[in-house]
């Protein structure tokens, strides 16, 4: 975890870019839209708002796929630990501000009119008390009538263990297959992702591993309770995954 300083991200790194161009081609196959999702979170956002600003900040952003459709709406500034992936969503909105910190400690010493912690990116805090440390750390940032916008991981009853999962793309000049099995240490879901990718002349083979914390409606709520948030949950979100929605009175 890294202290409250936010350091500003320049750094760049072309093989992470790369690997932000499979990543992109596997979501796609799976079907994931950036464009329909930033409009739904639009609506989700302009209907419960009632501060006057248009200041957003996305927690966890990732390289950011979002931006280029959310900034029809918003100014939009992007937070996330993970340097390398900042480094190549600075390359590809040189005009976006970026910062480097951990959700549950981060410090920007400004307020938005809606902070997001979209994709999930909430079940990295693994444990359930830094879950809803995050979420009390992500409202200290938000407007008064601002929003805070989080879609959650699976919850435990939701994950099934041993499940396995694949992933393709079949491209003319590009194929990859990812796979895994669903695995679950205490609290926390286990994904072990191998990977192969094949472009002209070259095949390559690697793992990822992530681990989630697998968190109750019930946690999640408690977390907005802590931060005096108005707190709605729709169940299917803009996913399939649900959201919580909290309003900052």
């Amino acid at each position: 975890m890294t202290d409250s300083k936010v350091k500003t991200v320049d750094k760049k790194i072309d093989v992470y870019e790369r690997q932000a161009v499979l990543y992109d081609e596997i979501y796609a196959s799976q079907g994931k839209d950036y464009q329909e999702e930033a409009r739904q979170i639009h609506n989700v956002i302009d209907s419960h708002k009632r501060s006057d600003g248009s200041q957003l900040l996305d927690v966890g952003c990732g390289t950011g796929g979002h931006f280029p459709f959310l900034s029809k709406w918003y100014k939009v500034e992007g937070l996330d630990l993970d340097g390398h992936m900042l480094a190549v969503a600075k390359r590809r909105f040189p005009d976006i501000s970026f910062h480097q910190g951990d959700m549950a400690n981060f410090n920007l010493e400004n307020q938005f009119d809606a902070v997001t912690c979209l994709f999930s990116a909430i079940g990295y805090t693994k444990k359930a008390e830094s879950m809803q440390k995050s979420i009390v750390n992500m409202a200290k940032h938000v407007n008064p009538g601002g929003v805070l916008v989080v879609e959650p991981w699976f919850s435990p009853d939701q994950w099934t263990v041993g499940r396995p999962s694949a992933v393709f793309v079949d491209k003319p000049d590009l194929k990859i297959a990812r796979v895994n099995i669903s695995e679950q240490r205490d609290n926390v879901s286990v994904i072990n992702f191998h990977i192969l990718v094949a472009t002209p002349g070259k095949v390559e083979e690697f793992t990822e591993l992530h681990e989630l914390g697998l968190f109750t409606k019930e946690q999640y709520l408690r977390g907005f309770e802590m931060a005096g948030l108005k707190v709605e949950h729709d169940p299917k979100g803009i996913t399939g995954r649900g959201l919580y929605i909290g309003l900052k009175s």
